[in-house]
């Protein structure tokens, strides 16, 4: 809640992966021999929260495909040549396609948030971001390194279809929770049809 932490609302909290001030992620993560696959995953998981998130998102030139250069005090040019490689050029579809669903899913334009499931043990939490006109988004993110089949969400916000964004796929929620396959450094974000 925003306005618990001293700001005045939702747009006047920006949050980001990296910024000027900071390394940048895949620096960041190659630092820790998180590299190739692995680092993209986490990257997506990354803007797949940053993107639902209640607040203002902020993307530092390059993020959006994968730019790794450390932070120096001269001004650095982006390497564009970096999507002609998949995985870059997928991080980048990926970053559009959220930021789409951002700026067309009026639940997500609200401070509406709801943290609804919390599972420690698993590194797992879901929220859900909702406007009063009937849009709504749920977001379960898996933090973990572990692979969950058929991982039950309890107390899911509504029964019935589902498009799961990330995978664009339905999903049918029933009984108040959800049964998913969620896997390691993974979210997924689910659109009330």
């Amino acid at each position: 809640d925003c306005k618990r932490q001293g700001f005045l609302g939702a747009t006047n909290v920006v949050n980001y992966l990296s910024n000027h001030d900071h390394d940048r992620l895949f620096s960041e993560l190659g630092d820790r021999g998180i590299l190739d696959e692995a680092a993209f995953k986490r990257a997506k998981l990354g803007v797949a929260l940053l993107m639902t998130a209640v607040g203002v998102p902020l993307i530092w030139m390059g993020e959006e495909f994968g730019e790794y250069k450390p932070k120096t005090i001269e001004q650095s040019k982006i390497d564009w040549t970096l999507l002609g490689n998949d995985m870059n050029k997928g991080l980048w579809e990926y970053y559009k396609g959220l930021i789409h669903l951002r700026k067309n899913n009026q639940a997500l334009y609200t401070e509406n948030i709801d943290f609804f499931h919390e599972d420690p043990d698993a590194k797992v939490f879901a929220y859900t971001r909702w406007n009063d006109e009937g849009s709504r988004v749920v977001v379960v993110a898996n933090m973990s390194e572990n692979y969950l089949a058929d991982y039950s969400v309890p107390h899911f916000p509504a029964n019935g279809t589902w498009h799961e964004w990330t995978g664009n796929y339905d999903v049918e929620s029933g009984d108040d929770h959800i049964m998913i396959d969620l896997p390691e450094y993974e979210a997924k974000v689910f659109v009330w049809q």
